[in-house]
């Protein structure tokens, strides 16, 4: 009887904690702080005299909100030909992520 009741409660908390607001498109998790910066695409253009950026961000994988496609990058800096794009995901604790999209660009 003791082993069921552990194994609900274990099941319940890994169910609870399984909604935290995680950034999976990261390369890297920290359980307690992730600050990864990394790139997406690379293309034959020369140069990269303008940075836009969009983002979106999420609370406990409850609710998430914002645009971090790369179309809405490129138009915030009015980049027309993109030579690479990074992006950079952060999570404090689980509760707050934030992933980010830099376009560079002409």
């Amino acid at each position: 009887m003791k082993k069921l009741k552990f194994l609900v409660l274990a099941a319940g908390a890994a169910l609870m904690l399984s909604s935290c607001a995680m950034v999976l498109t990261s390369p890297l998790t920290g359980g307690l702080y992730s600050d990864v910066k990394a790139p997406v695409l690379a293309t034959a253009n020369a140069g990269s005299s303008k940075v836009g950026t969009a983002e979106a961000q999420s609370i406990l994988g409850l609710v998430a909100t914002g645009d971090a496609s790369i179309e809405t990058a490129a138009k915030s800096a009015g980049i027309t030909k993109i030579h690479h794009v990074d992006k950079q995901a952060t999570s404090i604790l689980g509760i707050i992520a934030t992933y980010k999209i830099y376009v560079y660009g002409e």
